[in-house]
């Protein structure tokens, strides 16, 4: 299947324009020429890919943030064990872990990333109206932070960090957010997802802040279920009994 699929790619292939080519639709259409032009007019930010999946699509990006949402429920869900267990099972596994804090190495060089990769998060969100950028991207790698946290010092370490519960609340805070900015521009008056409304006097201003509004929004969702999907797959490894590689570590140190 692979091999057929993969001839069928290479032989459709042969249909695309060549690279670069000025003359291909891409280039030629009118709604090129709409996105390109009349947005730094109508939205009034420099990035035209944040325009168009913020504003101009700002009802599949958010159908989009729905999905991502309903995976970050579904797959704890899926993977769910309960975690009513008595003291001495708990302690056990936790013994039977393996944590990589134990390398000085591993300890210290994710203590010192940890922070640039989160401010990094951060500085993709803010910038995304100017650059390559937004709440997508800016959920990845903030959750990869935490994943990064969670491999060397242990699934129970990060889960001190951010709890279960904590995380399970921030889960739908940013599809709340992004359709709670579309009331509120119905109740100042305009459509669904009309930023312009929030800055009647100038439109653009509200764009810039409707679209910062639903990229924070878009990040915290993304985020969360990033985390929250690394935290039911690694309990879940951890959490049955004789773990291989923890058993491997108990066996070492006997």
């Amino acid at each position: 299947m692979a091999v057929l699929l993969g001839a069928t790619l290479l032989y459709a292939s042969q249909d695309l324009p060549p690279f670069a080519d000025p003359g291909t639709p891409v280039q030629t259409h009118p709604v090129t020429e709409t996105y390109l032009h009349d947005s730094q007019e109508d939205i009034g930010i420099p990035n035209t890919v944040t325009a168009v999946l913020a504003s101009y699509r700002g009802y599949d990006t958010l159908g989009e943030l729905i999905v991502v949402f309903t995976a970050g429920i579904t797959v704890p869900l899926l993977l769910m064990r309960t975690r009513r267990r008595d003291k001495e099972e708990r302690e056990r596994r936790e013994a039977a872990e393996t944590v990589l804090s134990e390398y000085r190495v591993l300890r210290v060089t994710s203590k010192v990333m940890l922070p640039f990769i989160l401010m990094l998060a951060f500085y993709v969100l803010f910038h995304g109206d100017y650059g390559p950028g937004g709440g997508f991207q800016a959920g990845v790698i903030f959750a990869s932070g935490f994943v990064l946290y969670g491999l060397v010092f242990g699934i129970r370490g990060v889960e001190r960090v951010v709890p279960w519960r904590a995380l399970l609340t921030l889960l739908p805070v940013g599809v709340l957010l992004y359709a709670g900015l579309g009331v509120v521009n119905m109740a100042l008056g305009g459509s669904f997802l009309d930023y312009g409304t929030l800055v009647p006097h100038h439109p653009e201003h509200g764009e810039h802040y409707g679209i910062l509004i639903i990229e924070t929004g878009v990040g915290i969702t993304v985020a969360a279920v990033l985390i929250a999907v690394f935290y039911s797959f690694a309990s879940r490894g951890s959490s049955r009994d004789g773990t291989a590689s923890g058993d491997g570590a108990a066996s070492r140190d006997g």
